[in-house]
């Protein structure tokens, strides 16, 4: 009897449970999984051949008419629309995409498909900023379904590249300028400005 309890607990705990978010960004919805689909970061697909080389969950949901974007979390998954595209088709699709991929266990992101998250050199303000971008904004504004990446730091300029819910998301421009940018220039006197790349 004990052994056929064990067996009905790996059933359940192998379900696959997505739920809908609504982000900031009017064209982006976020899906949370019970599931872990990145160890760390994310990954950004904004063409499907971008997505059928590196992620084959990113390929299926690009073949979903009206998606134009896909970003994957450490355990969700942002999908942006385009402006012909019809939210009903989406949303309905993408979760059902999601959802049978995960059941199936198939990979999420190929191992070339992993990025590193930042760029730029690897100077002591440099690394600082990464540090600061890993640890408080990064963790924020996935909440939201975003990821904001590190470009370069030249001539008191931090570029950053805005991804998922952040990219095109009308609020973007004040959480860089208002939250984003007087965090760095706390931190860091030599900052003078944040900008998106």
């Amino acid at each position: 009897m004990l052994i056929e309890f064990e067996d009905f607990q790996m059933a359940v705990s192998s379900d696959v449970y997505v739920s809908l978010e609504f982000t900031p960004n009017p064209n982006t919805l976020k899906y949370s999984v019970n599931r872990s689909l990145l160890e760390k970061g994310a990954a950004n697909f904004i063409t499907q051949e971008d997505a059928e080389s590196r992620s084959p969950l990113a390929a299926k949901l690009f073949a979903v008419p009206g998606i134009c974007g896909v970003m994957i979390g450490k355990d969700f998954v942002t999908v942006t629309k385009s402006d012909d595209g019809d939210w009903d088709v989406v949303h309905k699709s993408s979760s059902s995409v999601i959802e049978s991929h995960l059941q199936q266990n198939l990979p999420v992101v190929n191992e070339s498909g992993l990025q590193e998250a930042h760029k730029g050199g690897s100077s002591e303000i440099e690394q600082k900023i990464r540090d600061i971008l890993d640890q408080e904004i990064r963790p924020a504004v996935a909440m939201d379904g975003g990821d904001i990446t590190f470009e370069k730091f030249e001539d008191g300029i931090v570029y950053l590249f805005l991804q998922g819910s952040c990219s095109g998301c009308p609020s973007s421009t004040a959480t860089l300028k208002v939250g984003i940018e007087t965090r760095l220039k706390k931190a860091i006197p030599e900052v003078m400005e944040v900008v998106s790349v």
